[in-house]
């Protein structure tokens, strides 16, 4: 069954994700380092790791199948979870594939070095109504996609 996992500890979409996920009966797990509210409903649940560097994203990847759903903004994680023919989801709304991953993670690396340097400053700008809509768009078109698809496939993007 499609799952949506989330890397929770800096999401800025759940309310989306458990409104979409409550509209199709989709499970949700969130997944943190340290423990946060969530909704008191069947189908949704926190998964609290620890802080060692990467757990929760090691415990994602440990977790995630063929057509379940990540909503993630680390791209590293991204890259691990499509290596396991799982969906990938931006919280900006922007999908990760197999065909765009090595561009996104190639221009993380060059961001990272210019962040070290001190060439670039600041984080990205909060998002707004638009921002959110177009999230909600995508991930039920994400949804839709996997749904269409034969179990054997995966899933067109």
């Amino acid at each position: 069954m499609l799952h949506i996992f989330v890397d929770a500890d800096a999401c800025p979409v759940k309310e989306e994700i458990y409104r979409v996920a409550r509209r199709y009966g989709l499970p949700v797990t969130l997944v943190a380092n340290a423990p946060m509210r969530i909704p008191r409903e069947k189908g949704i649940a926190l998964q609290v790791v620890g802080g060692r560097f990467d757990e929760a994203d090691d415990w994602i990847v440990e977790k995630i199948e063929a057509f379940d759903i990540l909503v993630t903004a680390d791209v590293l994680l991204a890259a691990r979870c499509i290596a396991k023919n799982a969906s990938v989801l931006g919280p900006s709304g922007k999908p990760f594939t197999e065909s765009n991953i090595g561009d996104v993670v190639a221009s993380r690396n060059l961001l990272a070095e210019l962040r070290g340097a001190g060439e670039i400053t600041g984080g990205p700008k909060p998002m707004g109504p638009k921002d959110r809509s177009r999230f909600l768009q995508k991930l039920d078109e994400m949804i839709q996609a996997i749904r269409r698809q034969p179990t054997t496939k995966r899933p067109i993007l």
